[in-house]
């Protein structure tokens, strides 16, 4: 089987418009999440009012302008990653490899904001629709514009499966690297959704934080008062390549990516089931090779909903037995909320940093742990050499995607 590996990574979080800044932030134990500036939540009705929004992303810095009036955000935060993680990347490539390269890039919302902005201008203003209005919207615009500005002409395509976009579109790109349909990919995740359809929608769901006076202690992955997870913004890419490939052009490899696995729930809309999520780990570990007692880290999916964390620690414990109680576990989500179908992109690439940096990152906000949410949380920063690790993404439907990494030997 092919070995895969990270070569190159692009983020654009709420605490870094880089992966450098993110991981600096996240180290420190800083919190991204605020009120809302993105529409007037001031005096509104909505349950949740707070989020992680970017901070001072200037989309001219990656896209001309006249395609930023006609891109969603979603797809601008997609190609600023992109870009970042194909520079990382070290990559050039010629007019054979542009044919073998792919871009596969998973949202869940896809272009929500232009679809409620343009809604909002015909209705209530009369304006026309904009013709961009369908492409500017379609999820399958952030790989499709991307393709366009890097030339890439391989598999390019767009991936939703709701809170798991960004880790199914890794996992895919994946298989079809080791399918040889590919030689590399551009693969992750984006998600652009502060406006009052989906802030308003998911606070209507019960999903969110109501801990509006206190955003930076809203999101509290495994805390007995949690009350919800805090929506985010923001985009995680990573360049993936065989192992052998990237060795032949003295590539930096922060990890390999070793295993995938899926499974579905098949119980609830959106409920979780803790069979199915532990079917995803086992599906994954199964791929990379790797026994239970090879784990040594867990980037949990974490989202702070109640019933959330308690169903993944069930999942935890079904697939791990008593070493559920030993394998450090942490959740970025605390500290940059839930970006949704980018959330998974971006713990991806910060697993792999931790692999390559032999840190873990903190969960913040963790005061009263959950009796039920009984694993090994890291709640300070820890220095520790990760040879294998799993990272975790569920999704509404019952989706489920998970991913193993591990260390390259030397």
């Amino acid at each position: 089987m092919k070995n895969l590996v990270i070569t190159g990574i692009g983020v654009v979080t709420p605490l870094g418009n880089n992966i450098k800044t993110t991981w600096q932030n996240l180290t420190k134990g800083f919190s991204g999440i605020g009120k809302i500036t993105k529409f007037d939540s001031h005096g509104s009705a909505l349950p949740s009012r707070i989020a992680g929004e970017l901070k001072n992303f200037l989309p001219q810095d990656y896209i001309p302008q006249k395609d930023i009036l006609r891109l969603d955000p979603f797809i601008q935060y997609a190609a600023a990653a992109s870009f970042m993680a194909f520079e990382d990347s070290g990559l050039e490539l010629d007019a054979s490899e542009v044919l073998r390269t792919g871009v596969i890039i998973g949202s869940s919302r896809g272009g929500i904001t232009t679809m409620e902005k343009a809604m909002e201008q015909h209705f209530l203003k009369g304006k026309p629709f904009s013709a961009y209005l369908m492409s500017s919207s379609t999820i399958n615009m952030a790989s499709s514009y991307i393709s366009m500005r890097l030339g890439i002409k391989g598999h390019v395509l767009g991936i939703s499966t709701a809170c798991a976009s960004g880790t199914s579109a890794i996992g895919e790109a994946a298989r079809l690297i080791r399918g040889g349909e590919i030689d590399l990919a551009l693969a992750g995740g984006t998600e652009a959704p502060i406006c009052k359809l989906a802030v308003g929608g998911y606070g209507s769901a019960g999903a969110l934080s109501k801990k509006n006076d206190e955003p930076e202690k809203a999101s509290r992955p495994f805390d007995r008062d949690r009350d919800g997870f805090v929506i985010a913004e923001g985009a995680g890419v990573l360049v993936l390549e065989e192992l052998k490939h990237a060795l032949k052009r003295g590539a930096r490899i922060y990890a390999e990516l070793a295993g995938y696995g899926t499974s579905s729930d098949a119980f609830h809309q959106t409920k979780p089931e803790s069979t199915g999520e532990a079917l995803a780990i086992e599906r994954a570990l199964k791929d990379a090779c790797v026994s239970v007692d090879e784990v040594e880290y867990i980037n949990a999916h974490a989202t702070s909903t109640v019933l959330g964390d308690i169903t993944e620690t069930q999942a935890i414990k079904k697939v791990f037995g008593k070493r559920a109680y030993k394998i450090p576990t942490s959740s970025s989500k605390s500290m940059l909320g839930h970006m949704l179908g980018g959330a998974g992109a971006v713990e991806a690439a910060l697993t792999a940093l931790s692999i390559s940096k032999e840190t873990i990152i903190p969960t913040i906000n963790l005061d009263n742990q959950d009796v039920d949410c009984n694993l090994n949380h890291v709640n300070s920063l820890t220095d520790k050499k990760i040879h294998s690790a799993i990272s975790n993404s569920f999704g509404f439907g019952g989706v489920n995607a998970v991913l193993v990494l591990k260390k390259i030997k030397s």
